[in-house]
């Protein structure tokens, strides 16, 4: 096992997924591995997901696991879209008890944002650049001249004439509970990316998670004049950036 090879993880509420990248370059060293996300999806139910994805890889090195809440120091602090036993709970700690590795834990669309700014389109933007990863719930990382701005919650923000927030509107879970087609909900989508533009001005909008996939089926109910692309990287980010940011962390601690 080399340096720059290191495990990434991507925890959702749906699915826990993982590889082993090759930080040096962004790319995955072996097939992505998905287990389901237990349901309920408490502490230690997920650290024992967590263990058994580690334990497929036959891996005993750095984890990198990028989480779905606000994530301060290794500390999840919110709980949206996984049981709210969560809040307070130390991410980092619980998962390397479980599973014998030291991890490092961030926000999961930072982590998935940060891949695409060092691998993907992002690498030659400047100014600034909104992602938002569409899935369960509506991710979002920020970033300001190549800069990240961590644990923004742009899914969390209500939408004029709306009485809840724009995930619970326009993501994927939004879209199959209320049985709509490609045409009704990208124009849901559209009008949360049209209300993102308006506050922000950013250079470029970029969608990653599941959904992006399908870009070609929404792609003509945006009419924002703020470019907006599939993210090169879809659905792999999450994993890179995670993994980067364990080599990082740990890189800062040798130096420091």
């Amino acid at each position: 096992m080399q340096d720059n090879q290191i495990l990434g993880v991507d925890v959702g509420a749906s699915g826990i997924k993982g590889a082993i990248v090759d930080v040096k370059t962004g790319t995955l060293l072996t097939e992505r591995l998905r287990l389901l996300t237990p349901q309920p999806s408490t502490p230690q139910a997920m650290a024992k997901a967590f263990a058994e994805l580690v334990q497929q890889f036959n891996w005993k090195g750095l984890i990198g696991c990028g989480f779905p809440t606000i994530v301060r120091d290794g500390v999840s602090l919110t709980a949206a879209n996984i049981d709210k036993s969560w809040i307070g709970t130390n991410i980092e700690t619980t998962f390397s008890e479980a599973s014998g590795c030291v991890v490092k834990a961030l926000n999961d669309a930072d982590a998935a944002g940060t891949a695409e700014m060092h691998f993907g389109l992002g690498r030659q933007t400047s100014g600034s650049v909104i992602f938002i990863t569409i899935g369960s719930g509506l991710g979002s990382a920020l970033f300001i001249d190549r800069k990240l701005v961590p644990n923004t919650e742009l899914g969390h923000i209500y939408l004029k004439g709306h009485d809840m927030v724009a995930e619970q509107y326009a993501s994927s879970n939004a879209k199959d509970r209320d049985n709509l087609g490609w045409e009704a909900w990208g124009k849901r989508f559209n009008e949360y990316l049209n209300h993102l533009a308006f506050v922000f001005s950013p250079t470029v909008i970029l969608l990653g998670g599941g959904t992006s996939k399908e870009f070609d089926q929404f792609e003509r109910y945006l009419t924002l004049a703020t470019p907006v692309k599939p993210a090169q990287l879809l659905n792999s980010a999450g994993m890179i950036g995670a993994a980067g940011y364990a080599y990082e962390s740990m890189q800062l601690a040798v130096s420091s």
